[in-house]
């Protein structure tokens, strides 16, 4: 009885603070806080005011509750355990087995040839205009990155 004359308190002071919204020119704020001032009543109407009370003192709920966290508990640390050893069993048992069908046996060869070195390259001939020194950086860091 006391939860639900809480809750249409509640619902009757958030209407009031959406009237005041909507009186400010803010209806879209007002119709938002009219909304969440409405959903205490509706839970009240629906009863699952009344099942929370209910639920809240009763011992035989909060047992319920201890062995559903119990159960949480024990699912956590088995797969923390899972994850540190490395997998479940059959994906242990398959590397220990040898050869696993995930990656193809050549795969950490390379795709490409050997690396070759390129060809030297003649030296630039080195100008005599002034625009031609404006230039020189430029062209040392081009050469430097092969380009």
């Amino acid at each position: 009885m006391i939860a639900e004359t809480v809750c249409s308190a509640v619902s009757a002071a958030g209407l009031g603070i959406a009237a005041v919204t909507a009186y400010r020119k803010r209806f879209l704020a007002a119709a938002r806080i009219a909304a969440y001032s409405l959903v205490p009543v509706g839970l009240v109407l629906t009863g699952v005011v009344g099942w929370l009370a209910d639920t809240a003192f009763s011992p035989t709920a909060w047992a319920g509750f201890g062995v559903l966290g119990a159960a949480w508990l024990l699912f956590a640390s088995t797969r923390a355990v899972e994850r540190r050893r490395g997998g479940t069993r059959a994906e242990r048992r398959a590397a220990r087995g040898g050869r696993s069908d995930a990656v193809a046996p050549a795969a950490s060869a390379p795709s490409l040839g050997p690396a070759t070195r390129p060809a030297a390259r003649p030296a630039a001939a080195p100008r005599a205009t002034d625009s031609a020194d404006d230039f020189s950086d430029i062209e040392a860091i081009l050469k430097k990155h092969g380009i």
